[in-house]
């Protein structure tokens, strides 16, 4: 593979396609948290960005040492995304329908549960490892570097409207935010069953 425009152009296209399941959890952090501050979201979006960044990093490694054994892990790659966010997803139901938590006391996103989303909504990215194979390991690096940074804009601009969106519907945005992420899981897990 050559250093060209076409190389840039497809790591876009990769990093566009990889950061729509972070895109929809931002949403519903977004929707969850809506007194949000840039800083925090900059956290947010940053932490899918690294996972992003690290998942395709790690298949590429992967494919170039121990092949075998990650061929061997890849089927239970969407049963593992699908059951961290109906875990995640669940349980931001059951919190909305409890109804007892005020606006100003609602529970902000824990750093354990914002880094089991970004495991979740980037495991896929590990596949992408397989698919830059030809790389060599800077252009590996430089790929995933898009590819996070792609996926840093579009967190940012979900969390933005799940801001917006969450102050109008401030009763039920921890709902639609929680069956955000379990219809995410199921999609996942249904594509990589089927598909």
């Amino acid at each position: 593979m050559e250093w060209n425009f076409l190389f840039y152009f497809n790591s876009v296209l990769l990093g566009v396609g990889l950061a729509m399941d972070a895109f929809s959890v931002s949403l519903a952090n977004g929707l969850h948290e809506n007194r949000m501050k840039i800083g925090r979201m900059s956290l947010i979006a940053g932490v899918y960005a690294v996972f992003q960044f690290l998942m395709p990093m790690t298949g590429w490694i992967c494919v170039h040492s121990f092949v075998q054994m990650f061929q061997s892990f890849e089927p239970f790659i969407p049963w593992i995304a699908f059951f961290l966010l109906l875990y995640i997803g669940g349980k931001m139901v059951v919190e909305s329908v409890k109804g007892d938590v005020e606006d100003e006391e609602k529970e902000s996103l824990s750093f354990s549960v914002l880094l089991l989303q970004g495991l979740a909504t980037s495991i896929d990215a590990l596949s992408v490892g397989f698919t830059i194979t030809d790389y060599g390991v800077v252009m590996a690096l430089v790929c995933s570097l898009i590819i996070a940074v792609v996926t840093f804009i579009i967190c940012i601009c979900g969390l933005q409207i799940g801001k917006k969106f969450g102050t109008r519907f401030a009763g039920r945005a921890d709902l639609l935010g929680g069956l955000i992420l379990i219809f995410i899981g199921a999609e996942i897990l249904i594509k990589g069953l089927f598909f």
